[in-house]
């Protein structure tokens, strides 16, 4: 009879065991991993390119060589959000790749939405600290058209990553104290701090991409490029 207890026991407690471990699985979160979608430009998105001023006729790329992304990326509040991003279908699963990278290195990224969403403005888009890729604009100071325009660069937490021109000159007032390029904390805006030996600066060298923090007169931190 002892026997026959102990048995029904050991019985329970592996059950208990089973259903304990189950029941974790089915409530960890279902997006508690990388995902990615590559699309071609459905006529809708090309409507809102066009009504948000990021698209138009003249630029010098066509919007059938152009990918929207689906990708999921950890915020600064360490939780996994879903970002947009549109790019030239040359670098589409290099972006992919180099996104998922990220995300399994948990680099912070404050936010990451189409610059339509801001009417193609570059000013606002960075001032709420957006991550973007595609816009079809003239670059900075130049009447030439920008690498964005082609879909083949991209900024990353440009608050945190500013542009600073040749007299050393920072438009966004958020960005004055990213100025000295260090880490000082471990803080999501610090952890989103792109340095020259920095992981994320090298994953994106990795897959052919040049750096605007490696250029000679003016600093654009945030600017990864593939030509």
């Amino acid at each position: 009879m002892l026997k026959l207890f102990r048995y029904n026991y050991l019985v329970l407690y592996e059950m208990k065991k089973i259903i304990l471990i189950a029941s974790m699985l089915l409530t960890a979160p279902a997006f508690a991993q990388f995902q990615s979608k590559i699309y071609d430009i459905a006529p809708k998105l090309k409507e809102k390119m066009i009504e948000g001023n990021s698209w138009h006729i003249g630029c010098p790329v066509d919007v059938v060589d152009l990918r929207y992304l689906k990708l999921t990326y950890v915020d600064f509040d360490g939780i996994d959000q879903v970002g947009e991003l549109i790019v030239h279908k040359s670098i589409a699963n290099d972006m992919v790749n180099i996104m998922q990278e990220l995300y399994n290195a948990r680099y912070p990224i404050y936010k990451m939405q189409l610059v339509s969403d801001y009417q193609a403005n570059d000013w606002q888009s960075i001032e709420a600290g957006n991550t973007s890729a595609f816009n079809c604009r003239r670059a900075t100071g130049s009447k030439k058209w920008s690498k964005h325009s082609y879909g083949r660069a991209i900024d990353i937490n440009p608050i945190e990553n500013p542009y600073v021109s040749r007299k050393g000159h920072i438009s966004h007032k958020a960005s004055l104290k990213y100025k000295r390029r260090r880490h000082i904390e471990n803080t999501p805006s610090d952890r989103a701090v792109l340095l020259k030996d920095d992981e994320v600066t090298l994953i994106f060298k990795k897959y052919g991409f040049t750096w605007g923090g490696d250029w000679r007169s003016v600093k654009d931190y945030q600017h990864f490029v593939k030509k």
